[in-house]
């Protein structure tokens, strides 16, 4: 009689099935939106039991993050550990220590700018600008970012100055280039106030984004942008 390869245990794929609902259910916690999202789990029965997973792919588009809005992104994580005995429980999946996380990211022009009224791009820009004007000229005033458009390498900033007399209309126009794993250039930076030339081209600037973000590829295509790396999810 042929030997057969054992099947996979009832047991595990409750494990299995309970394991991969917590995931997305934790997932769908940390997003406002999400149109799709599917999870992927590749663990033997004995990784399974102890809390241990191997390797987990996670697939989302359309999702918004802390109001980012996110085309699409593509995970794969290895060598997860989990709080597998509260995930039984009913309890929300927790990381038992920091997890490499690989992956693709897709963000169109038309997301960028219906980002545009998130906290943490709005304060990202306002650094940006700080950095690369005198911070006298913009002291005691509030930008409002109105459009955002991607060119090749490029990209376009246009926004609102807001003063107690009146509103002015700013524009930020630089090249983007990825300088090593966790560091970016602004280069080639040009910027007008109301029509008039305040810098042009003067200056480079660099950004670090810490010791957790390493990015392979960064690419501004009119567009769209697109971004290859690793970031590591601490617990």
């Amino acid at each position: 009689m042929e030997n057969l390869p054992p099947k996979k245990s009832h047991k595990t794929r409750i494990i299995t099935n309970v394991l991969t609902t917590a995931l997305k259910f934790w997932l769908k916690s940390q997003v406002s939106q999400v149109s799709q999202l599917d999870v992927e789990i590749k663990a033997g029965d004995r990784q399974l039991l102890s809390g241990r997973i191997p390797w987990v792919s996670i697939n989302a588009t359309n999702a918004v993050y802390k109001g980012i809005h996110v085309t699409q992104i593509q995970l794969a994580a290895e060598n997860i550990q989990v709080n597998i005995g509260g995930i039984l429980k009913g309890q929300p999946v927790k990381l038992l220590h920091i997890v490499p996380v690989v992956g693709n990211l897709i963000i169109e022009e038309k997301d960028i700018n219906s980002s545009l009224g998130s906290e943490l791009l709005s304060t990202a820009l306002n650094d940006v600008v700080l950095k690369i004007l005198p911070e006298s000229c913009l002291k005691y005033q509030l930008i409002s970012w109105e459009k955002i458009t991607i060119g090749d390498h490029k990209i376009l900033v246009v926004g609102i100055i807001s003063s107690t007399s009146e509103l002015t209309p700013i524009e930020i126009s630089l090249n983007l280039e990825l300088v090593n794993g966790h560091e970016l250039k602004l280069e080639n930076i040009q910027v007008r106030q109301n029509q008039v030339a305040m810098l042009e081209n003067e200056h480079s600037f660099h950004i670090d984004l810490g010791s957790d973000i390493d990015i392979q590829e960064l690419t501004l295509i009119p567009g769209k942008l697109v971004c290859q790396g690793k970031i590591n999810v601490n617990p």
